[in-house]
């Protein structure tokens, strides 16, 4: 898997540890449930501001999301 995909795979398991639907976090971040779906999957580069605020909305760290091993 590429790093975009541990990524968004990340995300996506924070998310629903949080019990979020893809909307809901989208609404929280002010981003579509487009991007979030593309984020999640690794099809999308997300900025360091988008990433932060969804690091924010689910009550994580950067490292944890960032975490590629």
């Amino acid at each position: 898997m590429s790093r975009l995909q541990i990524l968004g795979s990340n995300i996506a398991k924070f998310r629903k540890e949080k019990g979020l639907s893809q909307e809901k976090l989208a609404e929280m971040v002010d981003l579509s449930r487009e991007y979030i779906t593309r984020v999640e999957r690794g099809q999308k580069n997300i900025s360091l501001k988008k990433l932060f605020a969804i690091c924010d909305a689910l009550q994580t760290d950067f490292c944890n999301l960032t975490n590629f091993k």
